[in-house]
């Protein structure tokens, strides 16, 4: 975590569109969680969650996040992207990663959907200790 608050953080992000789209993010994650935002860094997190992999490595992570960049905003799904293949179909237009979804422009993307693939990773991950790696993210349970 870091000192720097949600707000003097957003407060820096250019271009406006991203901060525009911050804003956007910042409204829906709070309303998913029920969660403060809280500085991860970089990334605006939203509630924990611990996780354990087979390999014996665990740590602690935000159950939900994303991070204003200047290219595109960033969305963190722990779960993996590959969960969510029905859904992104339908979202418009991005990019993804392994467990990260980046969008250039919200206006662009099917809101709704994006709140879906959103609260769906926040419930998976928050329902105990999570042990599957983003990479490892394949269909919905």
């Amino acid at each position: 975590m870091t000192d720097r608050t949600v707000e003097e953080h957003l407060a820096t992000v250019t271009p406006a569109k991203r901060q525009r789209d911050a804003a956007t993010m910042l409204a829906m994650m709070s309303r998913i969680t029920g969660e403060d935002p809280t500085m991860w860094h970089t990334i605006v997190g939203f509630g924990s969650y611990h996780y354990r992999y087979e390999s014996g490595r665990e740590g602690d992570a935000p159950a939900a996040g994303f991070a204003p960049r200047k290219a595109a905003t960033t969305i963190y799904l722990p779960d993996g992207i590959g969960t969510y293949e029905a859904e992104l179909a339908r979202l418009g237009p991005h990019t993804t990663g392994v467990g990260c979804l980046y969008v250039k422009d919200l206006e662009d993307v099917d809101l709704a959907v994006l709140e879906k693939i959103v609260a769906a990773s926040y419930a998976r991950v928050t329902t105990g200790t999570f042990g599957q790696r983003a990479r490892d993210g394949g269909t919905a349970d």
